[in-house]
Formats: structure tokens, C-alpha cells, sequence
């Protein structure tokens, strides 16, 4: 059960992250902080981050194996940047429309399922 709790709160810790990150792009697109100055922007996207740390920071602790949990750092690592690139795959191609998805892109996803393959290789 640690490692659904770790994977869920990583997924949705990225979702947070993704959006302290280029939420406030989709936010200029739609001329809502168009002529924010950038220490605003900073500290909206901060905001944002404490709430992604608030997850991200126990996940890792719940799935860390010398905490009882599932993984080791590596596997830890490979699951969060697997989620990561995922999360934002999606968030690009329903928030930001006109960003496409490609047969290179799709190449790098294969290329990581076969990273978390080869972590959990005993």
C-alpha cells in the first residue's frame, strides 16, 4: 500500500509542480498576468510549490525502503521523473492547445518505461 500512496502523492505533487512551473504561461496566454511584474509571478509560483513539497517530500519518505516503503533511491528517482514527464505530457497537450505530441516524443516515452524496466530489474 506505501506504493500506491508514494506514486499517488508523486503524481499529484507533479501536477502542482507543472503548474508552478508554466501555469503562469497559460496565465499570459490568457492576458490575466500579462503585465504582472516578475517577483509576482515568482511568488505565485512558490506558493504553488510549497503545496507540491507538501506531497513530494512525504511520497519520498513513505517509499523510500530504509523507511519501511517499497523503493530505493533510484527506483524513487526513475518513478518521479517518469511521473513528471507524463504529468506534463498531458497538461501540455490539454491546457496549452497547439502543442503536439510527436513520434520523437512518443520514442522518449518508450525510452523511459524501459528505464523503470531496467531499475526494477533484479
Amino acid at each position: 500500500m506505501q506504493g500506491f500512496w508514494t506514486v499517488l502523492m508523486l503524481v499529484l505533487s507533479n501536477v502542482l509542480m507543472t503548474f508552478a512551473w508554466y501555469g503562469h504561461l497559460k496565465l499570459q496566454q490568457m492576458d490575466i498576468t500579462t503585465n504582472w511584474p516578475l517577483i509576482a509571478i515568482i511568488l505565485m509560483s512558490w506558493g504553488i510549490a510549497f503545496f507540491e513539497y507538501c506531497l513530494a517530500v512525504p511520497a519520498n519518505r513513505i517509499g523510500y525502503a530504509e523507511n519501511g516503503g517499497p523503493f530505493n533511491l533510484l527506483q524513487l528517482k526513475v518513478i518521479q521523473e517518469v511521473i513528471s514527464l507524463t504529468v506534463f505530457s498531458l497538461i501540455v497537450m490539454f491546457v496549452f492547445k497547439g502543442q503536439t505530441i510527436q513520434w520523437n516524443h512518443l520514442a522518449a516515452f518508450a525510452c523511459l518505461v524501459l528505464a523503470v524496466f531496467f531499475v526494477f530489474l533484479k
